[in-house]
């Protein structure tokens, strides 16, 4: 499998001419003229730049590239001018795409060395950051299966250009490039298939990378669970003849304070048929990434760990397969989770929070005192917010809030959904505590009433990330495939307890 590591990233303060590579990326505003971005950088390409802009062929339109080659008094072959969009719009997520955006370019092209213009206003680490991010993302292959031709290999080289130097930036660097290797482990993880990716080794694989990162691991087998009284996983997972597993990480760092605690937990369905509901044929296949929240969850406690978040962080993820055997729940069967509720199924498809009520529990009973969930859950957040943001519910609005800044600053955009009591009803069951599914109406919101059963009164947010894990159309800065969305989220939040 190609290697997610980013080795050859580095950060310099060398004039741009003075760099050398083969081929230097230069972001451009809509209707800036080149000197405007890089005093003499149209001289260097013997005004080719500066009449591509005054006639119209280049106009700074988001992701617009156009290259052209340098004179001799540049150490780089040719520069590549990345549009910018306008300069009233831009900011940190757009300038970790573009960055994304010229590596995959130089990548499709086999250009091995690269170097990327930090052109960010603010912070200068803050733009360190995202276009590191950028880079790095832009190194996932996900034809790894294929025998004969592939995508071209990742650049070997990638040079950040600052005008500053020093240990804060070098840091920012370094936090870029953990960040985006994380999300890359995690989309690795998402686009497995399900025949190899099944829930003991997709525990293997996590245990292996959460170890490696430095934190606290153990996986809870089928005994651990049932002794646990993790009905609602093992209900879930009967029909599958692969067993359930349930992996815990902790970080702990020495001299963290007792409280917070931050819980992340995250399904990991490695594959859903929709059990005895089963689902169409059609698009059947995507349900190997029904663990995206899982793989995020991964993801993130990953960097926590090697960013050293100064709070103590558990994650948890409960694996499992939601097939159609003998044993598989029914429609009408009811279940009873670790933490007493009773539970009854009227749709087997609807498993998913399932998972998360133990899971949540679990984070609960080893001293989560702030829960974040992610989770593939809905089709009907896809219907309310199409493929453009994730769902976002939670208690109380200022924990909700917290969460929300941070995702947008992380690069994944999200929209505050309601959870209003009157959905409470329609998850009333007459001979449980309540059934797995309301029906259509307000599908996603019902969906985190449901969730919202098993936190009690604590703060916790659920991400439905169902519209966002898997990219249907490759876009400039991202191909087609998983996204790794939430990883950066759940990551960063660990370093904002002060808002909390």
């Amino acid at each position: 499998m190609e290697s997610t590591t980013s080795a050859a990233v580095a950060l310099t303060t060398a004039t741009a001419a003075d760099v050398d590579v083969d081929l230097i990326f230069v972001p451009l505003f809509e209707d800036e003229m080149p000197g405007a971005a890089l005093p003499g950088l149209d001289e260097g390409t013997g005004g080719m730049l500066g009449r591509a802009v005054e006639s119209g062929e280049f106009r700074g339109r988001p992701y617009q590239l156009y290259l052209t080659p340098l004179n001799d008094q540049w150490r780089a072959g040719r520069v590549g001018v990345i549009g910018a969009g306008k300069a009233r719009e831009f900011d940190t997520d757009r300038l970790r795409k573009l960055a994304s955006a010229a590596a995959l370019a130089a990548r499709e092209r086999r250009v091995p060395r690269i170097a990327f213009l930090n052109r960010h206003s603010g912070a200068p680490g803050k733009g360190v950051q995202a276009i590191t991010e950028g880079l790095v993302l832009a190194r996932f292959s996900g034809d790894t299966y294929k025998s004969g031709e592939r995508s071209a290999p990742p650049v070997e080289e990638a040079l950040v250009i600052s005008a500053h130097g020093g240990a804060a930036l070098e840091g920012a660097l370094e936090r870029g490039r953990v960040l985006g290797e994380s999300c890359n482990l995690a989309r690795e993880l998402c686009n497995e298939p399900s025949n190899v990716l099944t829930p003991s080794i997709f525990a293997g694989r996590g245990e292996a990378i959460a170890r490696e990162g430095g934190l606290q691991v153990e996986v809870l087998d089928e005994e651990a669970i049932t002794s646990l009284g993790m009905g609602l996983l093992l209900g879930v997972s009967r029909g599958s003849s692969e067993p359930p597993r349930v992996l815990v990480m902790r970080h702990a760092p020495a001299g963290a304070p007792a409280r917070p605690v931050l819980g992340l937990v995250g399904k990991g369905v490695t594959f859903d048929t929709g059990g005895i509901s089963i689902k169409p044929a059609d698009g059947m296949d995507r349900m190997k990434d029904d663990m995206s929240g899982g793989a995020a969850v991964i993801g993130a406690m990953r960097a926590i760990s090697l960013l050293k978040a100064p709070i103590n962080v558990v994650g948890v993820v409960p694996m499992s397969e939601n097939m159609p055997g003998g044993r598989a729940i029914k429609p009408g069967d009811v279940l009873t989770g670790a933490g007493g509720k009773t539970v009854e199924v009227l749709n087997t498809d609807a498993e998913g929070r399932l998972l998360l009520g133990d899971g949540l529990w679990y984070a609960r009973h080893l001293g989560a005192t702030h829960l974040v969930d992610a989770a593939t859950l809905t089709g009907a957040i896809v219907v309310a917010l199409g493929k453009a943001a994730s769902g976002l519910f939670g208690q109380p609005d200022g924990w909700v809030e917290a969460v929300r800044r941070t995702a947008l600053r992380a690069g994944d955009r999200c929209w505050p959904m309601p959870l209003y009591e009157d959905y409470r009803e329609q998850i009333k069951s007459e001979i449980a505590d309540m059934v797995n599914t309301g029906g259509r109406p307000a599908g996603a919101c019902t969906a985190a009433m449901f969730i919202r059963e098993f936190v009690d009164d604590l703060p916790w947010v659920h991400f439905d990330i169902a519209g966002t894990a898997w990219a249907e159309e490759a876009r400039a800065w991202q191909g087609k495939g998983p996204t790794g969305v939430a990883v950066r989220t759940l990551a960063e939040l660990a370093f904002t307890s002060a808002e909390w």
